[in-house]
């Protein structure tokens, strides 16, 4: 029998409709493949640096370094620079538009592309316990880099992997795009949460570390699956500290939340096969109302026409039966799924 969730302080609904399901296995074999598969031609790997903007941010055995027009640096861990083909620009000076009531401005911003290792083929989740909490260290700093900004509002980092998950380019990268607005729907979170006199997220919390919807947790974070799952398998992570950005995460948060993320990645890959995935990350530096979390949402399933007509979400398996496969209490082959 299906069920109408309501999203914990949203007014937003989903719908559990586990006999339209697939088996977990059925989900699988989508491997996080996108665009050209060899590294023959990879922009991202190293020893192709010329072929990228120059970087602004190079890490290398703890230290930070930017390219030159004279010099690129080699054998680095992590590195950053500008999209070739970016979203937003910080080279923009033209003025607002105003037609008919209709209203545009330049497209102020900036577009940065994180490159996770120098190897082509590399998954996060076979990254050792440094590298992934160095990965999450180079988070933290090219966050605050942009956010304190002046005319940024608003830093999206996140993660696409695999070619149906947005991701044009095989080769391990994140993303960031620092914005000269706040995004509505975290607008419309921070007006609600205003409005509690106790943090929702910490509720959240409260709830769900002991829930059957937990995964894992550590000194630091948790990961379940949400209530109300928009997707199949759809998985956040919260922080037990009440922190509203990554700035505000010390060294062992971080080393903690690399922890969580890689358990996770490595539960995908056993349980769904690879597939592609995004991860987002949730954050606001004025508003210490706010309360960090990282959503990470598997690509296997299509939103179609009543998604899109109605902002309301079909899932076809219970977070609670997720949540069970992806702590290995369950194979897909039992219980008849």
């Amino acid at each position: 029998m299906s069920e109408i969730r309501k999203h914990y302080f949203l007014s937003e609904y989903c719908i559990i409709a586990e006999e339209r399901a697939k088996r977990p296995s059925d989900f699988a074999g989508s491997d996080e493949t996108a665009g050209e598969n060899s590294s023959e031609n990879c922009l991202f790997c190293g020893g192709a640096e010329e072929n990228t903007p120059l970087a602004t941010a190079v890490y290398k055995n703890g230290n930070i370094y930017s390219d030159t027009p004279e010099k690129r640096v080699r054998n680095w861990n992590f590195r950053c620079f500008p999209n070739l083909y970016p979203a937003l620009s910080p080279a923009l000076n033209l003025p607002e538009q105003q037609e008919n009531g209709l209203q545009a401005e330049p497209g102020y911003g900036f577009h940065e592309i994180i490159v996770e290792s120098p190897l082509h083929g590399r998954k996060l989740a076979d990254f050792s316990d440094s590298e992934i909490s160095e990965l999450m260290k180079v988070y933290r700093d090219r966050t605050c880099s942009y956010i304190t900004r002046e005319k940024i509002r608003y830093v999206s980092l996140f993660k696409n992997s695999g070619e149906k998950a947005g991701a044009s380019i095989n080769h391990l990268h994140s993303q960031l795009l620092a914005l000269p607005f706040c995004p509505p729907l975290l607008a419309r979170e921070l007006k609600v949460i205003r409005k509690n006199e106790r943090c929702p997220y910490c509720s959240i919390f409260d709830i769900e570390k002991a829930s059957p919807r937990l995964i894992h947790k550590n000194s630091e974070w948790i990961a379940f699956t949400p209530y109300s799952s928009m997707e199949p398998f759809e998985v956040w992570i919260l922080p037990e500290k009440h922190v509203s950005y990554l700035g505000d995460c010390s060294d062992e948060i971080l080393f903690a939340l690399g922890d969580v993320l890689k358990n996770i990645l490595k539960s995908y890959g056993r349980v769904l096969g690879n597939p592609p995935f995004n991860y987002m990350f949730y954050q606001l530096l004025e508003a210490p109302e706010y309360h960090l979390n990282l959503r990470l949402l598997p690509r296997i399933s299509i939103n179609a026409g009543f998604e899109l007509n109605t902002g309301t979400y079909i899932n076809t398996v219970s977070p609670e039966r997720a949540a069970s496969y992806l702590r290995g209490d369950l194979k897909p082959e039992e219980r008849g799924l």
